[in-house]
């Protein structure tokens, strides 16, 4: 890492401490596409648009906001993002590790990513809500690429525990508690920004991936390698290409989360309330 970018990091750091306040949440949550609106479930939030935080860039993608923001939920403080950046915007990948390293420098130690994703399992239909296991980069891209900053993390680091295993039970015991169905299982991320073809998805199910998407893979390694513990939550949306007999759009996709978000939006209000703040 450069002296640029270390810059960047702490010229992000500082914009958001003089805005929110030196005791920024330790808990962070990224709403993907179809599960924006969890963020009015915030009292007393406070937001800062992500173009007035150097090291954040703003989102173009229609269903992200791009903003930041921190407020209460069950009592507790949280952050979230209230949508995210994509390397199919032309961002360089790069700049979701400077994100994310802004975020560990502000004391994030958990980040819970959604996303909505298409399915590739006939039993994991559009409405299912999916814990991720583990995934596999399809992109050709990460976002450690480039000079190492060994004050974040290792050259080379560890991926064995990409979803932190005690949040995922925590995702699960959640879901049981609030009584909302969920399946568990891997999630390819796919560079984009078209959707997979029918031939991709029969490849990716041969090797026994779930769910497809275009997010959540970057700030996983991201953040692994920072430590910060990872979960993630797909939204499965359509089955994916080859699957269904239809096109697949983007409005698809946001109409579909809009059907179940109740649903997800009480797994995700019992999770936070237990969650250690």
């Amino acid at each position: 890492m450069n002296q640029d970018t270390r810059n960047v990091i702490e010229n992000g750091a500082a914009a958001i401490r003089a805005h929110f306040g030196i005791d920024f949440p330790r808990n962070m949550l990224v709403l993907g596409s179809g599960i924006g609106r969890f963020a009015d479930n915030l009292e007393g939030a406070a937001s800062l648009p992500y173009a007035a935080i150097p090291g954040f860039a703003p989102s173009t993608v229609m269903g992200h906001a791009g903003k930041l923001m921190v407020g209460m939920l069950a009592g507790r403080k949280l952050a979230i993002m209230a949508g995210r950046i994509h390397a199919y915007e032309g961002h360089p990948p790069q700049a979701i590790a400077t994100l994310v390293h802004v975020l560990r420098t502000v004391g994030v130690e958990r980040l819970i990513l959604t996303n909505a994703a298409g399915g590739l399992r006939h039993d994991m239909p559009a409405g299912t809500l999916m814990i991720i296991d583990d995934h596999i980069n399809f992109s050709g891209q990460n976002p450690l690429i480039g000079p190492n900053d060994e004050h974040f993390g290792p050259r080379f680091f560890d991926m064995t525990y990409a979803y932190d295993p005690d949040l995922r039970a925590a995702l699960k015991a959640a879901a049981g508690k609030a009584g909302v169905a969920v399946k568990n299982g891997t999630y390819i991320y796919c560079l984009g920004p078209n959707f997979e073809t029918p031939a991709e998805v029969r490849l990716f199910a041969s090797w026994g991936v779930d769910a497809v998407g275009m997010s959540t893979v970057p700030e996983c390694l991201a953040a692994n390698h920072c430590g910060i513990k990872v979960a993630g939550l797909s939204l499965i949306t359509n089955l994916a290409a080859g699957l269904s007999g239809g096109k697949l759009t983007h409005d698809e996709t946001l109409t579909e989360g809009a059907k179940v978000y109740d649903s997800i939006e009480k797994l995700l209000l019992t999770f936070f309330a237990d969650l250690p703040a």
